[in-house]
């Protein structure tokens, strides 16, 4: 029930976002800048958000708390840096109690991640394509945030359950390693124009296909193990994304192989440091947004921007075999000392 809350929020949280974005703030002028400050606020602070949350581990108010606030920014008379304020950083708070609330109760698994990562791209699309359905997420919103609080009163607090044993070592390369794939992944991606994306059908296309990828990722990583499904993911997602950009169905079935990977990204990022929930998922969507904007400021096209693309990936894959390989065998070296633990 509680990852029902969570993934539904996920949904509704990112299409206000949008819908303010496309709706209020739009009709007051030019939205460039507001659009940059937004992402600013709302990706590139989750890893500030993320340490404070792991310090106070009071997710479970959190979340429905910055899910009234973002509603807030759609429903308020605020002007357009007001609103852009308010929903970015509700977005940011958001993001790190859900997911980090999501990885605690994950029972060690990865699915579930991908299922609370992956709706929050249909609301993208939606509140960006119909922002007059503003009002209809933001009572969602509410309603929501009530049953939220109600449901997470009844969770065990996360400040007793301590996930490892003090002689555990934070792997500190294979988490920056995982920190530089996200970015340089992000910026490869970005380079890629596809041509057919034009209407709100071929978005919704893209948007179904991202989401299926995401909810996917978790599970196919618990069912084959993070290497396993890396590589099955990434060298597909490579060559499809960087030779087939201007076909549709080919593209469609990059995407979902691309958004396979992002599940199995945060979820090695939480195995590094199990006793930061918060932390392992606000610095992965930290380095998504810089590696987003040089990806689009890079002036490739052509072979330059294919070979961008494809060195970006296989780092990003050598990446996850090089954590996901670290992660197991730190796990492995501290069996015994668990064992003997009464």
């Amino acid at each position: 029930m509680l990852l029902f809350f969570d993934a539904f929020s996920h949904f509704l949280v990112d299409a206000l976002c949008a819908a303010t974005i496309f709706g209020p703030v739009a009709r007051a002028g030019e939205i460039t800048n507001l659009i940059l400050l937004y992402n600013t606020l709302a990706f590139s602070t989750q890893c500030l958000v993320g340490l404070a949350a792991d310090r106070i581990r009071r997710h479970g108010l959190a979340a429905p708390l910055s899910l009234l606030v973002t509603a807030s920014g759609f429903l308020l008379p605020l002007d357009p840096l007001g609103r852009i304020v308010v929903i970015g950083c509700g977005n940011s708070v958001f993001h790190v109690a859900g997911g980090a609330r999501t990885l605690e109760h994950s029972g060690g698994r990865a699915g579930p991640l991908g299922v609370f990562v992956a709706p929050g791209a249909i609301g993208l699309t939606l509140g960006t394509l119909f922002p007059s359905w503003g009002i209809v997420f933001a009572v969602l919103a509410g309603i929501m945030a009530v049953l939220y609080a109600v449901f997470s009163r009844k969770e065990k607090p996360t400040e007793d359950t301590p996930k490892t044993n003090a002689a555990a070592k934070v792997p500190l390369l294979a988490i920056l390693f995982l920190t530089l794939a996200v970015a340089v992944r992000a910026v490869g991606g970005s380079v890629v124009s596809f041509p057919w994306k034009d209407g709100a059908a071929a978005a919704l296309c893209l948007t179904l296909a991202v989401w299926a990828g995401k909810t996917a990722g978790g599970f196919v990583c618990d069912r084959l193990g993070p290497s396993k499904a890396a590589l099955l993911s990434v060298p597909a997602a490579a060559l499809l994304i960087a030779f087939t950009a201007p076909w549709m169905i080919p593209s469609l079935a990059g995407q979902f192989a691309l958004n396979l990977t992002m599940p199995i990204t945060l979820w090695l990022m939480y195995r590094a440091m199990p006793d930061s929930p918060g932390f392992a998922f606000g610095i992965a969507a930290s380095a998504l947004w810089p590696g987003t904007v040089a990806g689009l400021l890079i002036p490739l096209t052509g072979p330059a921007a294919t070979a961008l693309t494809l060195a970006s990936f296989l780092f990003g894959l050598g990446a996850i075999l090089y954590a996901a390989k670290t992660i197991e065998r730190g796990e492995a070296a501290l069996l015994p000392e668990k064992e003997n633990i009464p």
